[in-house]
């Protein structure tokens, strides 16, 4: 049977009061992107406000291109696909075998609070479905309680963008909270490795990644769980 993934971006493209610009970061999107399509999966991608959701600016500068966004860039399908995320209050999670959240700082403003979000992760959750987010993504299970009235992360083991690396970019003082600490004040065990590696968790049907250089191995991870 062919497996359904949601991937779930942000619509949020103000950095705070800076007058910058936000959005999800193009190398989370990207790398599981197609780590889902080429083994099997089929692919929906949904957001607040639909259509075309924004890419941060940094996430597309040379620096910070990999195989996944160069191919993503000469794949005219995808764009089109990406150009028409679905609206988040149209999707019924019954349709779908796991969701997934890419990061960027846009999801702290919006997906922490946006009350379809937090309807959709409680019910792939309570149904035993894989949940997975990387880098700041993590911060969209804030305000998700589990059926006991406990956070969706209490007691679960962990991880997502570090409070070292939110120094590093220094955006400590933009971004509305930090990562890192929502988790460990949600009574979550949080674990990292160095930064800027490579760090995946899952605990159950729960799977974290710490930054973008994560994401491929979230997405491997939430294969793995879907086979």
């Amino acid at each position: 049977m062919q497996m359904h993934v949601l991937i779930v971006l942000t619509s949020h493209d103000q950095l705070g009061d800076t007058g910058l610009k936000t959005g999800f970061w193009l190398e989370e999107f990207a790398s599981p992107y197609y780590e889902l399509i080429d083994n099997g999966a089929e692919v929906t991608l949904a957001s607040p406000k639909g259509g075309q959701p924004p890419i941060d600016p940094k996430s597309d500068e040379t620096d910070f291109q990999t195989a996944a966004t160069d191919r993503f860039k000469q794949d005219e399908d995808a764009q089109k696909q990406l150009a028409n995320t679905v609206k988040l209050a149209e999707i019924n999670s019954a349709d779908y075998d796991a969701v997934f959240y890419p990061g960027g700082h846009g999801p702290l403003w919006d997906l922490t609070n946006d009350a379809d979000s937090i309807r959709l992760i409680s019910e792939f959750f309570d149904a035993s479905k894989p949940v997975a987010a990387v880098c700041h993504a993590p911060g969209v299970f804030k305000d998700v309680k589990r059926q006991d009235g406990l956070s969706l992360v209490n007691g679960k083991t962990v991880t997502g963008f570090t409070n070292s690396e939110e120094d590093a970019v220094e955006l400590t003082d933009v971004v509305p909270y930090l990562v890192e600490d929502m988790l460990c004040d949600a009574n979550a065990d949080f674990q990292c490795g160095e930064d800027w590696t490579s760090f995946v968790v899952r605990d159950g049907n729960l799977i974290t990644g710490q930054n973008p250089a994560s994401s491929e191995g979230v997405a491997s991870e939430l294969l793995s769980l879907l086979k």
